[in-house]
């Protein structure tokens, strides 16, 4: 949309080929609705270091069209954004139907031909051209294509991958897709026991043969087959790509904020406040409630001692539990779940300058099909519009 429309507002004449019922499918699904729309971060270079080694080739894209010029963009047409914990920013009023709708405007103003229910089931080639688009029932001729069909995250919304078929078949390399942003699926029974409940300032690391590979500070939640939210989904990439190597421990902080003295001194004073107490009452105040009955099954402290009677080594064991609780990731929800999708058409097939393509001379990509997924928070619909609106402008000149 992003690019349909950049090209429209230059003049070009466009033709948006849609193989859903409706455009922005996907797009009413992010934020749980509410839309995430970009993340507050002006320095060019740290927001594309949010991508790893590939964000450098967001340079260009994000100086064309950066994290103010989308705040601008959109609140020229009517929606304004407010930054919220994390710099995420929102709608300061509205959500994701919102958005789509303002796009959907932007479209109509720019005259764009908006073909829904139209599946492309490919190309015409000549040499090293694209002349026409295939379709189920016509052919469309065109001097400039932009592929922007997504990944195979939420397959439900219409991303099945069709484009790295396509890439593929144009000459392309495609880095494996794999999922990112997903959660994670532990063997640990206890787990479903606390499902729904919500973490917030914790810290979890990751482990592999005995070696920190990651660490996150933030907010998680357990469901009933192990472990989500931001710190997990942010981290799931890193797990996907290492439990091929072997088995993996992660180790949940419960109380990033105090080290083992400080915690276990807390523990005491806890203890002194409930003296004469049984054991699976003095935690309260310590533990969501719902966390309780877990940590005393895991310390093996019989639930019913009183809190006066309990030894040192029981309480080191609690202090333990509350700083390094283990769960062991078995594997990734997959695609179906996965906000984002890893891998895609490589970047060195690619023009950071315009998303053109390097094999094709009137092809360019832009957004989730490219090798590139950044953190939750916003990133990666930034990397949409920014890339969106560069092929889209590109394609034009």
């Amino acid at each position: 949309m992003m690019a349909a429309g950049r090209a429209a507002e230059l003049g070009a004449k466009i033709v948006l080929i849609e193989k859903n019922e409706i455009l922005g499918k996907k797009l009413l699904i992010t934020g749980k609705g509410r839309c995430n729309f970009t993340h507050y971060e002006l320095d060019i270079r740290k927001f594309a270091e949010k991508f790893g080694r590939n964000g450098r080739f967001l340079y260009s894209a994000l100086a064309v069209f950066g994290v103010p010029e989308v705040i601008n963009f959109f609140a020229s047409r009517g929606i304004k954004g407010k930054v919220e914990q994390g710099d995420r920013v929102f709608p300061e009023n509205g959500d994701a139907q919102d958005i789509l709708n303002m796009l959907l405007k932007y479209l109509t103003e720019g005259k764009v031909n908006i073909l829904i229910s139209s599946e492309v089931i490919g190309f015409t080639q000549e040499k090293e051209k694209i002349p026409q688009v295939l379709l189920r029932d016509r052919q469309i001729s065109a001097d400039k294509l932009i592929i922007c069909s997504g990944g195979k995250a939420y397959p439900q919304t219409g991303s099945t991958g069709d484009g790295y078929q396509w890439a593929k078949q144009l000459g392309h390399t495609v880095v494996e897709p794999a999922p990112a942003l997903n959660p994670v699926k532990t063997s640990e029974v206890w787990a479903k026991e606390v499902q729904g409940l919500s973490l917030k300032n914790v810290s979890l690391k990751l482990f592999q043969n005995g070696k920190k590979q990651d660490e996150r500070f933030g907010e998680m939640l357990f469901t009933h087959f192990g472990v989500s939210g931001p710190i997990v989904m942010d981290m799931s990439k890193n797990i996907g790509a290492l439990l091929k190597n072997g088995s993996l421990k992660l180790f949940l902080d419960l109380k990033p904020a105090l080290d083992f003295k400080k915690l276990d001194q807390r523990i005491q004073r806890d203890f002194q406040e409930f003296r004469g107490r049984m054991f699976k009452n003095s935690l309260k105040v310590l533990l969501p409630l719902s966390m309780i009955p877990v940590i005393i099954k895991l310390s093996a402290i019989n639930p019913e001692k009183k809190v006066d009677y309990i030894s040192r080594e029981e309480r080191n064991k609690l202090v333990h539990l509350l700083k390094e609780l283990e769960l062991t990731p078995t594997e990734l929800l997959g695609f179906k779940w996965s906000v984002v999708t890893s891998g895609g058409v490589s970047l060195k097939e690619v023009d950071p300058n315009t998303m053109g393509s390097k094999r094709m001379k009137n092809l360019f990509f832009a957004g989730e099909i490219l090798d590139l997924d950044g953190p939750s928070g916003g990133y990666n619909l930034q990397e949409c519009w920014s890339t969106g609106y560069l092929a889209g402008q590109s394609a034009v000149k």
